[in-house]
């Protein structure tokens, strides 16, 4: 399948679950069109971008080693996505890397996830938090910022300055998981 083809897929998935997953698999099926995949999510003007970022979520959930090859692509360009809709499976994917990156399992993430590679992705889950997103945005952006300031205490001490500042002005789900992080960053201490 050309870029083209791959690109007019795209443009008939919906935001419904099926819809996104049965391109996921097609993705899946041929791992050749992953490039193209993030080639369009970071087309970033384009509103097709969001149908990528849908369906790179999907495939990265499933098999997040997919990304291994494009982290340099990935974390230069994460901070120029704009659209919301784009943003919020983004910064999911970017907790699935911290996840991995911090399992209990060696992994590929574990040697090839640079400290500019982290840098990059800290950098962007902290615009994500002090600036005006959703919430599922901020709280995969917490959860990711949670897990890499484990070796940064930095991060940590801005992160909760972040959670504490925010707090009475959020919402109710953005509350509850501040209140795990919390606590989670104090157990730690």
């Amino acid at each position: 399948m050309t870029k083209e083809e791959f690109y007019n897929e795209l443009t008939k998935i919906s935001a419904l679950r099926d819809s996104r997953l049965n391109c996921a698999q097609l993705v899946k099926n041929d791992m050749k069109l992953f490039p193209y995949l993030i080639e369009i999510l970071f087309n970033v003007d384009d509103k097709k971008s969001c149908h990528a970022a849908w369906v790179f979520e999907f495939v990265c959930e499933d098999y997040i080693y997919a990304l291994i090859p494009h982290l340099d692509t990935f974390t230069k360009n994460i901070h120029k996505v704009h659209l919301e809709s784009a943003i919020r499976p983004v910064s999911k994917v970017c907790q699935f890397m911290a996840k991995a990156y911090y399992s209990k399992e060696n992994n590929t993430f574990k040697r090839l996830l640079s400290p500019e590679h982290k840098e990059r992705i800290v950098e962007t889950c902290f615009d994500w938090m002090i600036n005006k997103h959703k919430v599922a945005t901020k709280v995969f952006a917490m959860e990711t910022l949670f897990l890499f300031g484990q070796n940064n205490a930095w991060i940590h001490t801005d992160l909760k300055h972040i959670l504490e500042q925010d707090f009475q002005t959020q919402s109710a789900a953005y509350k509850s998981r501040a209140k795990h992080i919390l606590h989670r960053m104090k157990k730690n201490t």
